[in-house]
């Protein structure tokens, strides 16, 4: 499958000009939403550009040949002492609310400590954080008051640290924007609870990586911090209302008489493509207001900012237009660099389940139908089996299957795909899935073409390596379910084509 994404530059109409006399700049969580998005933003300006990730560092440079790619756990002191080396300034962007509302607090800290102590071990110049809004002197959720925290750990050093406070962040790909927009394209009547009713001032992405450029380029702001919003304050409720009628959708807002946020979490995680984790977390801060305390940041940038629902259009036209450049989904957990590769695994996985299939079909049309999918396009002929069993995932916190896809044109290294994940492709010739759903062992799904005698033969593998008894009960369970749905599947990428 051909990339055929458009790079938008956002940071071109900014009233500051590059730096000329910087060194290099160190960009943490590269492979998340914001990061994904800063490190192209920074290349195009001119700037050296160093970028951190736990694993996976040959696809990031495919991805990036321009930057200079670093393996590197924030975890760990030693790992970070390479990643910091030569670093004039560095952007922290390290969060870890995929693991759930009791481990990430802890976590992050630790993380933030970390980095605080190497940074100055290695004379780093500034460090720019991007942390979250709410007033400090009010009871904040555990995640508003994590961001917080992690901005004290890291300003108590030497370094001056630049902090921008943002809200909910709107744009494609957004965990908040697609919870959001998920929730009224599949909930006809709302209950609304009284924390429904908060105020909050949402930012667009693009404004965001404005800012965040912005203050890099303005050296003033080294040691301050920085309230970031757009221009509307909005509730919660009223974001919602506002959505519905630019997705034409009629839909019933009634007073609610419960009002846990754990169970509205839970409830939007079977709703959305964003796992409970991450709902739930997202949603314990609806109970805060989260609005801008200053104007300093639009003093000292002078752009004006997108409102909600202008953010809201943006962000809706990228899809359309399927030019999603990074999504929530992208991000990994902090485990991704413990997981075995196929190829890693000695001796090789206990189970295997083999289709093939010969055809004159050639093989740049047969790896395009099988790239496809997923997402939107589904599982071609058994779409129903595959969405039980992402229901069934999701009920018990899994990831589920309606992440879908971040682009259904184009696909690289460590994308979702439903409750999949791409481990490796080979364009024209092979494509190969790790699952990410809760199972009693690892799993992946390999798609792949080989030349047979004058034709293509298109193969498809199931691998399965159990952990325990139960893992091999599992598979045994499920393998008659394989004849049908694995024939099935691989009948139709060639018809497909």
């Amino acid at each position: 499958m051909e990339n055929s994404e458009i790079t938008q530059f956002f940071c071109e109409g900014l009233p500051t000009k590059p730096l000329e006399n910087i060194g290099k700049i160190l960009v943490t969580g590269a492979t998340g939403y914001i990061g994904g998005r800063l490190v192209p933003e920074l290349i195009h300006r001119g700037y050296k550009v160093r970028v951190m990730v736990r694993a996976d560092a040959d696809s990031v440079r495919l991805r990036w040949p321009e930057a200079e790619v670093v393996v590197a756990d924030a975890r760990n002191l030693e790992s970070l002492l390479s990643a910091l080396e030569g670093i004039d300034v560095a952007y922290y962007l390290i969060h870890s609310l995929s693991l759930g509302h009791k481990k990430f607090e802890s976590v992050d800290l630790e993380v933030a400590i970390n980095f605080r102590t190497v940074a100055e071990n290695k004379n780093v110049k500034r460090i720019i954080y991007l942390s979250g809004l709410g007033n400090k002197n009010s009871k904040l959720s555990p995640h508003l008051d994590n961001r917080i925290k992690v901005a004290e750990k890291l300003s108590q050093g030497e370094i001056p640290v630049t902090v921008l406070r943002a809200g909910m962040i709107i744009g494609s790909g957004s965990a908040s924007y697609e919870i959001l927009q998920n929730l009224v394209k599949n909930t006809p009547i709302f209950f609304i609870p009284y924390w429904a009713k908060t105020k909050s001032q949402p930012i667009s992405v693009r404004d965001v990586l404005k800012y965040l450029i912005g203050m890099l380029e303005s050296p003033e702001s080294a040691g301050k911090s920085y309230d970031i919003g757009g221009t509307e304050i909005i509730t919660y409720d009223e974001m919602l209302r506002v959505l519905s009628k630019i997705q034409k959708k009629k839909r019933i807002f009634l007073p609610a008489l419960i009002t846990n946020t754990t169970l509205y979490g839970y409830i939007a995680s079977l709703l959305t493509p964003v796992p409970g984790p991450i709902t739930k977390v997202l949603i314990a801060g609806c109970k805060n207001e989260v609005l801008c305390e200053n104007d300093d940041a639009r003093k000292l940038l002078d752009f004006e900012p997108l409102s909600y629902r202008a953010a809201l259009l943006k962000a809706m036209k990228i899809e359309e237009l399927d030019n999603v450049s990074t999504r929530w989904s992208d991000a990994y957990s902090f485990d991704h660099a413990l997981v075995k590769k196929l190829p890693q695994l000695v001796p090789p996985p206990k189970f295997t389940s083999s289709y093939c299939l010969l055809t004159f079909k050639p093989a740049s049309l047969l790896f395009n139908s099988f790239s496809n999918i997923g997402g939107k396009m589904g599982w071609f002929n058994s779409n129903w089996m595959w969405r039980l069993r992402g229901m069934v995932d999701r009920l018990f916190l899994g990831v589920g299957s309606s992440r879908g896809r971040r682009s259904q044109k184009n696909l690289r290294v460590d994308d979702v795909i439903d409750f999949w994940r791409v481990e490796n492709i080979v364009i024209g010739k092979l494509l190969l899935l790790r699952a990410e759903m809760k199972l009693p062992g690892e799993a992946w799904l390999e798609f792949s073409i080989h030349n047979y005698e004058g034709l293509n033969k298109l193969l498809v593998n199931a691998y399965f390596q159990p952990r325990g008894i139960s893992g091999h009960l599992y598979w045994y369970f499920f393998l008659p379910f394989h004849v049908f749905i694995f024939r099935d599947l691989i009948e139709h990428i060639e018809k497909r084509c």
